[in-house]
C-alpha cells in the first residue's frame, strides 16, 4: 500500500507551504488537470477517484482543488447526505450507482461507499452482519467496475490526532466555518482510536490489486493536495489532447454598450471605501 509523504511535510504542520508558494505550484498542475480531462473526453473514459479520510483530513479542499478550474458538466462532486429510509433497505451499493460516470466523465466522491466501514462501524449504524458483508463484496464490486473500464482510484487522507483538534478548533472560533462542524464530528473527536482500527480493518480487507489504497500526508493541506494531485496526474498516460482550435472573426460593428429600455434601474455599485 503506497504512502505518500511530502519530502518537506513536518509532523502536524499548519500549512507551512505559503499559499503564494502553493498557487505557484499548483497553476501548472491545474494544465494538467485540463489536459486529463481533454484525454478522458477524446476517448470517451470514465473515471472515479475516492477520497476518505478523518474529518478535517481535507478532502473537500483538494477535491475543489480539482474540480475549480475544470467543466462542473464534466466533472462531478458526489457527497451523498445519509441515507433516507427506503436507500436503508437497498442494496448497500445501490444509491452510489447512479452517480458513476459516463463517457468522458469524471467522478470526485467526497466519502463514498466506505461509510459502512468507517462512521457506520464505529457509531454502531450497521450490524455485524452488515459490516462483514461490505467488507466481503466491496472488492467484487469494485472490481466489476475496473473490468468495466472505469478508472478506479482510492485515496485516505491521513491525519494526526494534534493537528485534528487544531482544526477542529479552527472551525468552531470560525463562524464561517462553524457549519462543517455536527455532534457526529464531536463524537468522532473523542473516538480517534476506534477510526483508526476500523480504518486499519478496512485498508486490510479492500487493499486489492485492481482496487490499491493510496495514504497521502495531509498534516499539512496545501502539500498535501498538492502531493496527491501529481500522484493522481502520474497514474493516466502523459499523453496531450490540443484544444479544440477556436477562432473569433472581428465583429461586424463597433461594440455596443449595455442598454436597457423600459422601466429597470440599476442598483447602486458596492462602496469601494
Amino acid at each position: 500500500m503506497a504512502k505518500l509523504t511530502p519530502k518537506s511535510a513536518q509532523p502536524a504542520a499548519r500549512d507551512g507551504l505559503s499559499r503564494k508558494h502553493y498557487q505557484a505550484l499548483l497553476e501548472p498542475l491545474e494544465i494538467e488537470l485540463d489536459q486529463l480531462a481533454r484525454w478522458l473526453r477524446h476517448g470517451g473514459r470514465r473515471m472515479v477517484v475516492i477520497f476518505e479520510g478523518r474529518d478535517t483530513a481535507g478532502k473537500g479542499g483538494v477535491i475543489n482543488a480539482i474540480a475549480d478550474t475544470l467543466n462542473p458538466r464534466q466533472v462531478h462532486v458526489v457527497a451523498l447526505p445519509k441515507p433516507t429510509e427506503p436507500e436503508r433497505t437497498q442494496w448497500y451499493f445501490q444509491r452510489y450507482v447512479p452517480h458513476l460516470p459516463s463517457a468522458g466523465e469524471m467522478v470526485l466522491l467526497d466519502r463514498s461507499w466506505y461509510n459502512r466501514a468507517g462512521v457506520e462501524k464505529v457509531m454502531g449504524w450497521c450490524t455485524d452482519d452488515e459490516y462483514h458483508r461490505f467488507l466481503a463484496q466491496v472488492p467484487v464490486f469494485e472490481r466489476m467496475l475496473v473490468d468495466d473500464g472505469i478508472l478506479l482510484f482510492k485515496y485516505w487522507l491521513t491525519v494526526d490526532q494534534v493537528e485534528q483538534e487544531r482544526r477542529m478548533r479552527e472551525r468552531l472560533d470560525d463562524p464561517l466555518k462553524r457549519w462543517k462542524l455536527s455532534p457526529i464530528d464531536l463524537q468522532a473527536r473523542a473516538r480517534y482510536r476506534e477510526y483508526g482500527t476500523a480504518r486499519d480493518a478496512m485498508l486490510a480487507a479492500t487493499h486489492t490489486p485492481q482496487a490499491p489504497w493510496t495514504l497521502v500526508d495531509f498534516n499539512d493541506q496545501r502539500l498535501g493536495r498538492l502531493t496527491l494531485i501529481r500522484h493522481l496526474l502520474d497514474r493516466v498516460p502523459d499523453i496531450d489532447i490540443p484544444a479544440e482550435p477556436m477562432v473569433f472573426p472581428p465583429l461586424s460593428g463597433p461594440p455596443l454598450e449595455e442598454r436597457f429600455h423600459g422601466k429597470f434601474a440599476p442598483i447602486k455599485p458596492f462602496p469601494l471605501d
